[in-house]
């Protein structure tokens, strides 16, 4: 019986989490996320996909972030009619992320049809509102460290990333072979999320490979932050924090809120959470405890140390003032959110600072200005950057070179075949060396569309040891 591996994303580029497990006629696609950043993977979003959606017996989603879940709309709309299977967090938090990224995409639409910067005429969504409600309606969830059944002749397991709510490593077993996803894998000593779990064998392994090159700045993020804001402040400016609304805005208020508390910014200075979507996703921090290292009392203290801003012409209004004060806005990496509005209004003023918390695809405004650019184009006009430009690593939720090299250590023989995924060319390819001289094992590269045979048999433990690529 034939058993394959597709890889239809998240292959040079750490965006478009897509693969698909066949099994015989079982077809199972694993995360179904957007690409973002360079304009031709963008375009993948528009173009079909390449599998039927109609003839999928299901979906299994690692995480809720956007670039692993975000075209579940589009392939509901386009036919699937079966079960999303997902932790219970990562529900709550679809619950919140998809009617989002619906919303932006029909406001960019309408904005770009109103300003007429579009090259298309009229400018469309790539889903709506609607579109979202329809795929939520699909979702089913599994517990963590509990067996399912995502078709006929897989079963699957989902245990604890750490890395956000809900994300999960998820092990597959069909036709004899275990099939184990890393997905976006979180740090050991992350003060936000719990470890991720560790994994005992593979015969294929996915892993993500985002950090692969580098290796988190090891400097006090809490003493860094409280100096840009000090310093930014000193100076009349304002400190504007692109920020992922889920996990990254909470460890921001989390930071923020010690910051405070121990006087190492002024009291007196505004803090603004300027996401409505962070707003309501910090507040699933209560619901689930036990899945990371807040307690009641500093869930409570992440929800009060920044204003909420909701509205809109509140939003608007934060722009209007020339006070020193901290925002933190969506979207993390400037591809879309409020954050665009006040970086029209702040990056051009030399006493502020933009500051990022983390990785920057290649393509994205965020790549861009830590990179230097002197001008970003936002709502179809070039806006210049005259303000101070940051990015602090060390708030960064991915596990880095050393700490994934250290989660593969935990499994008691090296997998079978080990595929470098979720990253930039540069990090993959210093991640497959590094396991390589630290481990003596083997890793591979995938390309896109690229498919594996699953039925082969897996090399044994002597031969594992020995498969170095030269």
């Amino acid at each position: 019986m034939s058993m394959t591996l597709e890889f239809l994303g998240a292959t040079g580029t750490v965006t478009g989490s897509r693969y698909l497990l066949t099994h015989g006629n079982a077809r199972v696609l694993f995360d179904c996320g957007l690409f973002q950043g360079y304009k031709q993977l963008r375009l993948r979003n528009w173009a079909p996909p390449p599998f039927d959606p109609r003839a999928l017996d299901a979906v299994v989603l690692s995480h809720a972030h956007i670039d692993h879940s975000g075209y579940l709309p589009l392939l509901v709309k386009l036919g699937f009619r079966g079960r999303i299977h997902c932790t219970p967090a990562t529900l709550d938090l679809c619950r919140i992320m998809l009617p989002d990224s619906a919303w932006l995409q029909e406001e960019e639409a309408e904005r770009a049809n109103r300003h007429g910067y579009s090259k298309h005429h009229p400018a469309l969504p790539l889903y709506t509102r609607k579109d979202a409600e329809n795929a939520l309606r699909q979702f089913s969830t599994v517990p963590f460290e509990q067996d399912f059944e995502p078709a006929a002749g897989m079963r699957a397991r989902f245990d604890p990333a750490g890395h956000i709510l809900g994300a999960a490593i998820t092990t597959f077993t069909l036709g004899g072979r275990t099939v184990v996803f890393s997905g976006d894998l979180g740090r050991p000593r992350d003060p936000l999320m719990n470890a991720p779990a560790t994994v005992a064998r593979a015969d294929v392994l996915v892993l993500e490979s985002t950090y692969g090159n580098r290796i988190h700045d090891t400097t006090d993020p809490t003493r860094e932050l409280g100096r840009v804001i000090n310093r930014t402040a000193a100076r009349g400016g304002t400190v504007v924090i692109p920020s992922f609304a889920v996990g990254r805005a909470q460890s921001m208020l989390l930071h923020l809120d010690q910051l405070r508390e121990g006087d190492a910014i002024p009291k007196a200075l505004p803090i603004y959470l300027d996401s409505p979507m962070a707003i309501d996703v910090t507040g699933l921090f209560r619901d689930h405890i036990g899945e990371h290292r807040l307690d009641a009392d500093q869930c409570r203290a992440i929800g009060r140390v920044a204003r909420y801003v909701k509205k809109p012409e509140e939003s608007r209004a934060l722009d209007q003032s020339d006070w020193p004060a901290v925002i933190i806005a969506g979207s993390g990496m400037a591809t879309g959110g409020r954050v665009l509005h006040h970086l029209k209004r702040f990056a051009p003023d030399p006493r502020s600072t933009i500051l990022f918390t983390g990785f920057q695809a290649g393509g994205t405004r965020g790549a861009a200005m830590v990179a230097g650019a002197p001008e970003v184009k936002i709502h179809g006009a070039y806006v210049p950057v005259r303000a101070e430009v940051r990015n602090l690593d060390g708030f960064s939720a991915h596990a880095d070179r050393d700490e994934l090299v250290q989660w593969l250590r935990a499994f008691g023989e090296p997998p079978g075949r080990i595929f470098l995924t979720h990253g930039e060319p540069a990090a993959a390819d210093a991640l497959r060396m590094r396991i390589a001289e630290q481990l003596g094992w083997n890793a591979e590269v995938p390309e896109y569309r690229d498919c594996i045979d699953l039925a082969k048999p897996p090399l044994d433990p002597d031969q594992r040891a020995n498969s170095v690529r030269p």
